[in-house]
């Protein structure tokens, strides 16, 4: 299981795509959630999800413009994606035990 902000910031990793990095995660968490993600809170759950597997990160080559500096994007894996498949199934079964 994953925690709620674990599974935000899959779906955030997944979403972006190739632009998952922390300063575009950071401005689209804060932006979806309404809260501010500090880059604490965006690297510290993403490192210890890659050591987990669910996520991987390469090294990408610095923008053209001048000063730009490399950034490690971020990848959801097919652990990631099973692991948000789980997430999603827990919470249509916790639907469906609602009483009216």
């Amino acid at each position: 299981m994953l925690s709620g902000n674990d599974e935000v910031l899959l779906l955030a990793v997944e979403a972006l795509g190739d632009h998952a990095y922390g300063a575009t995660l950071m401005k689209a968490l804060t932006e979806i959630t309404g809260k501010t993600w500090s880059i604490g809170a965006i690297y510290d759950p993403l490192y210890r999800m890659e050591k987990k597997g669910l996520v991987s990160s390469v090294m990408a080559a610095p923008g053209p413009t001048r000063g730009a500096r490399s950034r490690r994007v971020y990848n959801l894996t097919e652990e990631g994606r099973q692991a948000l498949q789980v997430q999603r199934g827990l919470r249509e079964a916790l639907e469906g035990l609602r009483i009216n």
